[in-house]
């Protein structure tokens, strides 16, 4: 496989922000771009290449994955951080749910003096990257007995049933989700993003071509140097944008030399650019999982609704908030996001849960290097309900509480079965927070790693324009740039971010001065 040896701009992972990035600026400008993906590129939707599983958005997929785990940051246990290796990134993989979160969200992003990202502002952006995504809501015939239960035990327990779960300025509700789904196909970015634009002579896309690091002379990044075809080569580039995720962005500009010194010099990498906060300020809802033995009654309505109607195991999430939450503030603390269905794990075996996570997480973690090996996983530890307030253990503690309440609803409580985890022995704080501690994982919403923020402030690795502080002709886009993470699946303000960024670098009277700055 060859490669162009220059691009105006060379995009760095085709995700669900990177498929966005360069799918805009090829349809929108003149100038070169050659966006690299680590995973494999299975060409457009129509092209009969993609895999069932990814295709299919009744569950999650797991054809193509980074294979990230917490390593021995949990002792006793290996948790997976699971990420999609393929064009369209995560939201080739996803569950689908479309939310934007809340408007106290990205007003606060704008509150820290990042320009642009003000709730009003983004509106466009959101409402924009949800008709690309064919975004839609499920009519009430769609949803599936489970979730109907789900929702009028709910509502038995005035939890107010919502008409959409984007409205920004509700705190709380709950609602069959928003879904990027057509015709039961998850509809990623590659379809959205890239395939308008694949026919352009301006848009060059390569697969299986993950990207070692970023070259940089004279205080400009200029280029890349990625593995194609297992050699080693170099591009060089007008300018580069970051797009591999929070846990992929921060490992190339680490093997870049761009970090904290000490730190890179520790693991051979020659430093090139001092900036601490690259790969810190790593964090994501943390979630546990009530699980539900189910019942022969539930099964059989399932099964009755399959037999006419495409079926989702995830489909409802409940906005909530906890005792914690302040009552005077807007916004809220907690999703609930029940689960139903066949069990992928089992043959003829289902599974019924009531996943809870924490929307307002304080504990942060980071992302290191093991080695200066491009093909070595990095360290990943999210340091889960490490926080010193002990915030997110009992927020979570306060989700569990109201699974339970939500399960013994006459709408469910006759046909979900007896809960098996935490199990009804457990029923002390103190008995519940240890089995939290114990089994704790991620909502799939990892953000943070190199953050937005002010110059001078040692947490932040990019400006408002997603600019790498001190260094021309290099920027990130995608989940990793956002300082505090929203409450919100990640899908869609991860998408916004990208084309917030593209928008930008489309302007050229900004990249003409980020060039002489």
């Amino acid at each position: 496989m060859t490669v162009p040896r220059y691009a105006d701009t060379v995009v760095v992972g085709g995700g669900t922000a990177g498929a966005a990035v360069a799918g805009l600026l090829a349809a929108n400008s003149d100038q070169s771009v050659l966006l690299l993906e680590a995973g494999p590129d299975f060409g457009p939707r129509d092209g009969g290449r993609w895999p069932t599983d990814l295709l299919d958005a009744s569950a999650l997929g797991y054809t193509l994955d980074w294979r990230y785990d917490s390593g021995v940051t949990y002792p006793g246990r290996v948790v997976k951080f699971e990420r999609a290796r393929v064009i369209g990134g995560c939201s080739s993989h996803n569950g689908c749910a479309a939310i934007w979160g809340s408007r106290v969200d990205y007003d606060g992003w704008a509150a820290r003096g990042l320009d642009g990202w003000s709730t009003d502002g983004l509106l466009p952006i959101f409402r924009s990257a949800a008709d690309r995504l064919r975004v839609r809501f499920y009519d009430p015939d769609e949803v599936t007995p489970f979730h109907r239960r789900c929702l009028d035990a709910a509502a038995a327990m005035d939890i107010p049933l919502v008409d959409d779960l984007n409205d920004v300025d509700q705190d709380v509700g709950m609602a069959a989700s928003p879904v990027n789904i057509a015709d039961g196909v998850r509809w990623n970015t590659a379809f959205a993003y890239l395939d308008p634009a694949r026919d352009r002579p301006n848009l060059r896309i390569v697969g299986d071509a993950p990207v070692d690091r970023l070259t940089v002379a004279n205080g400009r990044v200029d280029g890349v140097i990625a593995l194609v075809d297992g050699r080693s080569e170099r591009i060089e580039a007008g300018r580069v944008v970051v797009c591999g995720g929070t846990y992929g962005s921060p490992a190339v500009l680490l093997r870049s030399g761009i970090g904290d010194p000490a730190a890179l010099r520790g693991i051979g990498v020659s430093p090139v650019h001092d900036l601490p906060g690259v790969g810190r300020n790593l964090h994501d809802h943390p979630s546990v999982r009530l699980w539900f033995e189910g019942s022969p009654e539930l099964e059989a309505e399932m099964r009755t609704f399959a037999a006419s109607r495409w079926m989702p195991e995830e489909q409802t999430i409940a906005k909530l908030r906890s005792a914690r939450y302040p009552a005077n503030e807007p916004g809220f603390d907690l999703h609930l996001y029940p689960v139903g269905g066949p069990d992928p794990e089992r043959d003829g075996g289902w599974r019924w849960w009531f996943p809870v996570a924490c929307m307002t997480p304080r504990s942060r973690g980071t992302v290191t290097l093991a080695s200066a090996d491009p093909l070595a996983p990095p360290r990943i530890d999210h340091r889960y309900l490490s926080d010193p307030e002990n915030h997110d253990r009992t927020v979570l503690l306060e989700g569990v509480r109201i699974g339970r309440e939500l399960a013994s609803q006459p709408p469910l409580r006759d046909v979900l079965g007896a809960e098996t985890q935490p199990g009804p022995d457990l029923a002390t704080n103190k008995s519940l927070l240890r089995w939290i501690d114990a089994t704790c994982e991620h909502y799939y919403h990892p953000v943070g790693t190199c953050a937005m923020g002010p110059a001078g402030d040692s947490a932040a690795v990019v400006d408002a324009r997603g600019k790498i502080h001190g260094l021309d002709g290099g920027y990130v886009a995608d989940c990793s740039i956002m300082p505090v993470i929203p409450r919100a699946n990640t899908n869609i303000p991860g998408l916004v971010v990208g084309e917030r960024i593209a928008g930008w670098l489309l302007d050229e009277a900004y990249v003409g001065a980020s060039a002489q700055s």
